[in-house]
């Protein structure tokens, strides 16, 4: 099954100075900025364009449990994970599950932009976080 990138996700402290940075020195635009209080995301997304290239910007919105405070804490800030895009994520799911790679059950969700996502587990991937994610009913746009 093809994989292409689909965008790169960067935790960051303060969002607004890295949209600046993305807007200011990368000659980015933003796209999109929302915040996810879903359990297990608890963050707050500015989505930034630079080129055509996307960059999903991750700051936390509960210290607590956020997955991302607890990755700025273990790891500090930068780049959290890679995203793939497939052709379709269940047929993805079932190639990964032959070819003996978990994921993260928990993380199976859909977005507000109709992306379905899920991580791929860490420990099988030498330790990168990966997601793999399609675009059922949204055709080719890019969230």
């Amino acid at each position: 099954m093809m994989k292409t990138l689909d965008h790169i996700g960067v935790a960051v402290r303060n969002i607004e100075d890295s949209i600046q940075f993305y807007t200011n020195v990368l000659g980015g635009k933003l796209i999109d900025r929302y915040k996810s209080e879903a359990v297990g995301v608890e963050s707050e997304i500015a989505v930034m364009d630079v080129n055509g290239a996307r960059t999903e910007l991750l700051a936390p919105t509960n210290n607590t449990t956020s997955p991302i405070a607890r990755f700025l804490k273990q790891k500090g800030k930068g780049v959290h994970h890679l995203a793939y895009r497939v052709d379709d994520l269940d047929e993805a799911l079932q190639e990964l599950k032959f070819k003996g790679i978990g994921v993260l059950e928990d993380t199976l969700r859909t977005n507000k932009h109709g992306r379905r996502l899920i991580y791929l587990n860490p420990a099988d991937t030498n330790g990168t976080i990966i997601e793999y994610c399609d675009y059922p009913n949204v055709g080719t746009k890019n969230f």
